[in-house]
């Protein structure tokens, strides 16, 4: 039998699953492997939630999406929560100054959640990461920025417990990871040689809240062939200059 908690944490992940498959949707079978939960347990708590408005259903692919009821709850959280208004105008002036295509992205627990996306002037884009979707620590050039940033001790207990070579292959095993945040905490900032999808390339750098602990991270991601080595350099101080405006601002707020 199910306690209370069990429910909730069920009930937590699969609107996670579902918001990391925004705007297409996902079917149940997707978002059952996703919680790994079984697909008749999946199917019972998603039409709960869809009778509460949490989710909605489109009627001819059947995928799954978020509802109108988080929409109305979202709202009456964003005056304690919300940070993309002090964010965007940042997050804008690097894909103006770079060309590439620039984010802004929230650590919530063990993943960052992209927030802000703005495409720069560059005709050719990636496409890896768009407002929604999510990637655990260490994934992401963000994730890998934020990471970098944590203690040692929690940085060690991550890796330990962590599994992320099974989704995203071998280069995130704990020791590839390992010599990442090394390369992190020597230059400041991250960088992700095409890792989740051949050629494209991002960078990352941490922001960090009024205890300095790394909760927030900007990023450009972009082709392979304009994150050269001197570009990246470039590429890198704009980021670390922006993190360190966009640190302070928040810090004020």
């Amino acid at each position: 039998m199910d306690t209370p908690v069990s429910v909730v944490a069920r009930v937590g992940a699969t609107l996670r699953a579902v918001a990391a498959h925004e705007p297409d949707g996902a079917t149940t079978s997707t978002l059952a492997r996703a919680t790994g939960l079984a697909r008749p347990t999946s199917h019972r708590l998603l039409g709960s939630l869809l009778e509460e408005g949490l989710v909605d259903r489109d009627a001819d692919t059947g995928r799954w999406r978020l509802g109108p009821e988080l929409y109305l709850l979202g709202g009456a959280a964003r005056s304690r929560y919300d940070v993309t208004a002090i964010a965007r105008p940042v997050v804008r002036r690097l894909s103006v100054a770079t060309g590439e295509s620039a984010f802004f992205s929230a650590r919530r627990g063990e993943e960052t959640v992209c927030l802000v996306r703005e495409d720069g002037s560059f005709p050719i884009r990636s496409h890896v990461l768009h407002e929604g979707i999510r990637f655990p620590l260490g994934v992401a050039s963000a994730g890998l920025a934020v990471l970098a940033h944590l203690p040692d001790a929690e940085v060690r207990a991550y890796l330990a417990r962590a599994d992320l070579v099974t989704d995203y292959g071998p280069q995130h095993s704990a020791r590839r990871l390992r010599e990442r945040i090394a390369a992190v905490r020597e230059v400041g900032y991250a960088v992700n040689p095409g890792l989740l999808v051949e050629g494209s390339w991002g960078m990352g750098a941490a922001v960090f809240d009024d205890a300095e602990r790394p909760q927030w991270a900007l990023s450009l991601t972009g082709i392979e062939q304009r994150f050269g080595a001197a570009r990246q350099r470039e590429l890198g101080e704009l980021l670390l200059r922006a993190a360190h405006e966009l640190t302070r601002t928040l810090a004020g707020r």
